[in-house]
């Protein structure tokens, strides 16, 4: 076992409740840490948080370094940081991956400052892999290869860090497939003592506001989504109408989010969700790479475009050629007809 090549993982959680995406990138971390012969390392923050160790440990980590104040009940930058930062400088991880997360967005960057060290933002892959140093004629073993969609998405990129440790990257929720927790699992706790400057918290949490989201893409087995090609409120209950029938929740294009027809919460693509549904009807959706970067992996995927040419069928397998005011009540029609 190699000690000093350690894949770390910061685990959020927020009431008890750790985020998805913390939960995928256990079983990432699994996966790298096989290729380099090393641990699983998670880091978990809060308070009054022993029922969530097992359950970090069950999923995938090795070792969990468990800080738990009251201070640390909610999220605030400047304490997570601290403790993060601390027992990052303490241990030495080979390998520090973040979720995507509003949180996990400004907890990273403070944390890779700190440490002095590069940081990739918004990951949508993760592999081990060699580097060449050309001009030195040297070859860096082992490194993280991060992978990530660049130039508004016309490239995709692959970003390595040869000179300084940790690797760290933060990784887009839904991109990595978590794993059915092993409740065999055994695993080593390290509980910190949390140690706290007076400027860390400076910043007072006053009162929260909870608002539970009423879409659920990321789960949702048929996903409908609205695009750009969606002209008014009366198409876009046609979408709706048709992922009511088929049990599946609607989506959208950033287009048609930022034209006002739907909310941000139904936006799917590189600054929404990654979703793997088994059915995907594009309605009125052109096909921009931003967007097919959060779709493209669907099992099935049925476009609608006026275009012939339009980039979105390159990815579907079933390709309709037509105005979504027309096509759309006869795929209604068809089904009310069948469920009769």
């Amino acid at each position: 076992m190699t000690e000093d090549r350690n894949v770390w993982v910061f685990i959020e959680q927020d009431e008890g409740k750790i985020a998805d995406v913390s939960l995928e990138l256990l079983a990432k971390g699994r996966e790298l840490a096989g290729r380099l012969d090393s641990q699983v390392w998670a880091v978990l923050c809060g308070h009054k948080i022993s029922k969530l160790v097992n359950q970090v440990i069950h999923y995938g980590a090795d070792y969990v370094i468990a800080a738990d104040h009251p201070e640390l009940e909610h999220y605030r930058t400047l304490p997570f940081a601290r403790v993060v930062t601390d027992a990052a400088r303490k241990n030495q991880p080979y390998i520090f991956l973040i979720g995507a997360t509003p949180n996990g967005r400004d907890l990273a960057p403070r944390v890779a400052s700190a440490l002095k060290v590069g940081l990739t933002a918004d990951c949508t892959d993760l592999q081990i892999g060699d580097y060449t140093v050309k001009k030195e004629n040297r070859v860096c073993k082992d490194l993280l290869y991060q992978i990530r969609p660049a130039f508004g998405g016309n490239i995709i990129a692959t970003i390595v860090c040869p000179e300084t440790r940790p690797q760290m990257a933060t990784v887009r929720e839904g991109v990595m497939q978590r794993i059915e927790p092993d409740l065999t699992r055994k695993g080593k706790v390290e509980k910190v003592k949390v140690h706290f400057e007076p400027a860390d918290l400076a910043l007072k949490i006053l009162s929260r506001e909870m608002r539970v989201s009423t879409v659920h893409l990321k789960d949702a087995s048929v996903i409908v989504a609205a695009g750009g090609g969606v002209r008014n409120q009366q198409e876009l209950q046609l979408i709706q109408e048709l992922a009511h029938l088929l049990g599946g929740e609607v989506g959208a294009s950033r287009a048609a989010v930022d034209a006002g027809l739907i909310s941000r919460e139904h936006q799917v693509g590189q600054t929404g969700l990654t979703v793997h549904p088994r059915l995907y009807i594009a309605a009125g959706i052109s096909g921009a790479i931003q967007h097919r970067a959060g779709m493209d992996k669907s099992n099935k995927i049925i476009a609608i475009n006026t275009d012939p040419a339009a980039p979105i069928f390159q990815v579907a397998q079933y390709k309709i050629v037509g105005d979504l005011a027309e096509v759309l009540p006869m795929l209604i029609k068809a089904l009310r007809e069948k469920a009769k």
